[in-house]
């Protein structure tokens, strides 16, 4: 039975262009699925998470998290009677925006974009979702419902003071109360990518060797994780006691988001969604205990995986390469594709060119961005294998 607050599929705020709806699919559900079949969805199998999208094929993609963030929603979601399908379309397209190299090339194309607005993934996957997929006979954009779009824009909390270049320009034609919370579903989005993240992150750090099974059971959370293990399967494989304990760490992340939930909420008392937006607060969040251990957790992998030697000289590359793209095709966008160089012809200033040239290259993925690389300045060390 759905909660008072959750978002009612029989009554969407509508889309930005008026539809007939399906006789077979709520509304949230084609959202979930027009984002399924978007043609950025499908680039996210080939952009990094952490590692960078050649150096093995274990390590998650941008795809496999967007995957795994959302059954982390659909499990938070149900527990707490929301609308699920909401919760799934806001988790698959949270990371729509995000250029190659991950964080890497995100710090570096908004370094390039300082003169022009700046870039962020969050109004960059709007931006995608409302203009840059191009397929539909009668709009630009997947022309998906204000909830969708509202919880890829906020799922994070209120945007105010400085907002981005991409979502500020969108949001003057299609208001989403950016001052406001975003609806329990997508606030279960925003925590799931959290849960996922924190989760695999440590799974794949120890498969590239950067910490050891041992320094985790240090940590908190999991050092009762593994002694939860160790007292039920003495003994145990290396590879199946890691797998154990952290999975054991991932309930326990998601336990803790729904036991906080339910309590907030039934303090709260929200009556509709509209009350949750107004609450005041995240009505979807860790408790202070677990967040505590989760920094300490987080401290370690920023430093023991995120600033590892062999990560940080990768960075290195990868923003050389970015830094090299941009002024190419600022400066030569007879380069650009020819749909990209079509939009250029039809800009009247050096910003909506640079918007231009950014989308291009934040499009790419960490394979196509390295071979254009390769094609445009030579070989270098990611196509070497030096």
């Amino acid at each position: 039975m759905a909660a008072p607050y959750a978002t009612d599929p029989a009554n969407p705020r509508g889309r930005l262009y008026a539809e007939e709806e399906s006789l077979f699919r709520s509304p949230y559900q084609r959202d979930r699925d027009r984002i399924i079949h978007a043609s950025a969805f499908r680039r996210l199998k080939h952009k990094t998470q952490v590692f960078i999208e050649h150096e093995g094929d274990y390590f998650r993609t941008r795809l496999t998290h967007s995957i795994e963030v959302a059954q982390v929603g659909r499990t938070v979601a149900a527990a707490l009677g929301l609308n699920v399908e909401l919760t799934e379309a806001v988790a698959l397209a949270h990371d729509l925006g995000h250029p190659p190299f991950g964080h890497t090339g995100e710090e570096a194309l908004n370094a390039l974009m300082e003169p022009y607005g700046g870039f962020d993934h969050n109004a960059q996957a709007l931006r995608i979702v409302t203009d840059l997929e191009r397929h539909y006979a009668e709009w630009d954009g997947l022309n998906l419902t204000w909830e969708t779009l509202e919880g890829i824009a906020k799922h994070n909390g209120p945007v105010v003071g400085d907002i981005p270049y991409a979502l500020a320009e969108y949001n003057a034609r299609h208001d989403l109360e950016l001052n406001t919370h975003a609806s329990a579903e997508a606030q279960v989005a925003a925590l799931a990518d959290d849960i996922a993240y924190n989760h695999h992150d440590l799974h794949d750090g120890l498969r590239a060797e950067l910490f050891s099974t041992d320094e985790l059971a240090e940590l908190p959370i999991l050092d009762r994780c593994f002694g939860a293990v160790d007292k039920k399967y003495p003994g145990l494989n290396y590879y199946r006691r890691r797998h154990e304990a952290l999975r054991r760490f991932f309930g326990i992340l998601v336990e803790d988001v729904i036991v906080l939930a339910r309590r907030t909420l039934a303090d709260l008392d929200p009556h509709s969604v509209h009350d949750v937006r107004h609450a005041g607060q995240m009505v979807i969040r860790f408790t202070p205990e677990i967040w505590t251990d989760l920094k300490v957790i987080r401290e370690f992998l920023f430093h023991r995986m995120y600033r590892a030697p062999k990560v940080v000289e990768m960075r290195k590359e990868v923003t050389a390469m970015i830094n090299d793209l941009f002024p190419f095709f600022m400066a030569n966008t007879d380069e650009l594709p020819k749909q990209w160089r079509k939009d250029v012809a039809d800009c009247t200033s050096e910003t909506e060119i640079a918007r231009i040239v950014l989308d291009y290259i934040a499009g790419m993925t960490d394979r196509f961005a390295i071979q254009e690389h390769s094609r445009l300045f030579g070989g270098n060390g990611l196509i070497q294998g030096t």
